[in-house]
């Protein structure tokens, strides 16, 4: 986000996606494939460039 210039007041305010799923992201919990879709979107990323796959968990 840093990279693109992205706060998350944009994010929330301007994107519309809500304050619980930047929370979420953010503690590392569980979120829908709809919001990593539209975080693609917003941030015109690659999902990998997002998600990182830990194998030792």
């Amino acid at each position: 986000m840093q990279k693109k210039g992205i706060t998350e007041y944009n994010l929330i305010y301007k994107q519309g996606m809500s304050a619980n799923t930047i929370h979420r992201i953010k503690k590392g919990l569980p979120f829908t494939t709809e919001t990593l879709d539209t975080l693609c979107f917003i941030l015109d990323c690659e999902v990998s460039d997002i998600l990182r796959h830990d194998k030792t968990k």
